[in-house]
């Protein structure tokens, strides 16, 4: 059993409690694309509805999970879930699980292996890649609670599974919003009466074309490594690990786009010269040399005495001419764009060097456009901003409900009828 299991819970094996398929690899003769049969589904991204995007149909027999089944993934990474929609064949990569006939509730057994999903990480061996057997899964511990209990905590948490699902789709729509507004707004700008100029097709002579599109004829074209000093950050090693001048530093991972996540970061020496050189400060713009190449981030002062490795470049303006708020929109943009494809070198891994990256060109409308556009962004960041701080807040209210309910800890109430009824099985 788990470690986490207390003295005053008592658990059961899955396997007593569900029927548990394991996928297999269809060979070619079952396999086809003009959807007969079954939709093919090798592995799962997320706990969720799935969404599948099946190229190929299977004929049955084959491993098939059947409608309202708990898809695991067996394989690397061991442990994503999601809910199945339907009947799918699945690969060696699944196990479907679906509780037996009024032994249990299978929405409560798949909350139940989310919550403990760590038992099935410590239960993974391979040497190519981790991976758990059918066995793990039937020895996993559920709580024990009686089905009409299962039911009654499945209910209360799917209910804010659904105030998720509603953020997460409010939070995708206002990236479409996003996205649509991005392209508008860099290819037409905003004219003097504060409104999107006309498109091309409808006032051509308000455009010219430049080497990197047609833009608005007041706009200028303008090497990065004309208007921001770029520097790579410092090198990590062994000897910069003593201990005398450590600083927290921000790496790779750490930058994402317009976000910069400061928990856990590791540190290593910045001697005085060293800080002087890289110490970041409001408004400088961080790139990803290598990776998600351009993947830009801006520094908020989210923390004091805050340094950066070689993985990233710094970018500061020069003069008064770059806003860093229309900067960091740009390289999104010019990402989407595929504007850093001929700038990068492509080895083992593809990065972004300096000296590439200073000729990569950007577009420069005048200062007080930059800011009517920086305007526009914030309005619609803003609202993305609070929804993903309220989708944060609202996971961590499901996963702290979870553990009190699946624990124990707060008990879970029935009403007249479920007492009656639970009553009723017992006696059965």
């Amino acid at each position: 059993m788990s470690d986490e299991v207390k003295d005053m819970q008592q658990y059961s094996k899955l396997g007593n409690l569900a029927d548990i398929v394991m996928g297999q690899s269809p060979d070619s003769s079952s396999v086809n694309s003009d959807e007969r049969g079954l939709p093919f589904l090798q592995g799962c991204a997320e706990f969720g509805k799935i969404s599948p995007e099946a190229k190929a149909y299977c004929m049955p027999p084959l491993r098939v999970s059947k409608a309202e089944s708990i898809l695991v993934s067996v394989r690397a990474p061991v442990g994503t879930m999601n809910w199945g929609d339907q009947s799918y064949c699945i690969g060696r990569g699944l196990a479907a699980i679906k509780a037996k006939l009024g032994e249990a509730d299978t929405k409560f057994l798949g909350y139940s292996l989310a919550h403990n999903v760590s038992f099935l990480h410590r239960r993974s061996q391979g040497s190519t890649f981790l991976a758990i057997s059918a066995n793990d899964l039937k020895i996993f511990p559920i709580p024990e609670f009686s089905p009409i209990k299962q039911k009654r905590i499945s209910e209360i948490l799917q209910t804010i599974d659904q105030v998720i699902e509603k953020t997460e789709a409010l939070i995708e729509k206002y990236q479409q919003i996003k996205a649509g507004l991005m392209h508008d707004l860099f290819t037409r700008g905003v004219g003097a009466d504060g409104q999107l100029r006309p498109s091309r097709e409808q006032a051509p002579e308000l455009y010219h074309e430049t080497p990197i599109g047609w833009i608005p004829k007041e706009w200028k074209i303008k090497p990065i490594g004309d208007l921001f000093t770029i520097q790579l950050g410092k090198m990590l090693s062994r000897a910069s690990k003593t201990g005398k001048c450590e600083y927290p530093y921000l790496g790779n991972k750490n930058v994402q786009w317009d976000r910069v996540y400061i928990e856990g970061l590791e540190t290593m020496d910045f001697h005085p010269s060293e800080r002087e050189k890289f110490k970041l400060i409001y408004g400088d713009l961080l790139v990803c040399e290598g990776g998600e190449v351009g993947r830009t981030a801006m520094w908020r002062e989210e923390l004091d005495n805050c340094f950066y490795q070689k993985a990233i470049h710094r970018l500061r303006p020069i003069g008064n001419d770059v806003l860093p708020g229309y900067m960091l929109r740009f390289m999104l943009y010019a990402k989407n764009m595929g504007m850093f494809e001929n700038y990068t070198s492509q080895t083992s891994i593809a990065h972004l060097t300096q000296e590439k990256l200073s000729l990569v060109n950007m577009f420069l409308p005048d200062i007080v456009e930059q800011e009517k556009l920086v305007e526009r962004f914030d309005v619609i960041d803003q609202k993305v901003d609070h929804e993903l701080i309220c989708l944060e807040k609202l996971k961590k209210q499901k996963s702290g409900l979870m553990h009190d309910l699946l624990t124990g800890k707060v008990p879970v109430k029935l009403d007249n009828a479920e007492e009656n009824q639970q009553q009723e099985a017992a006696r059965v």
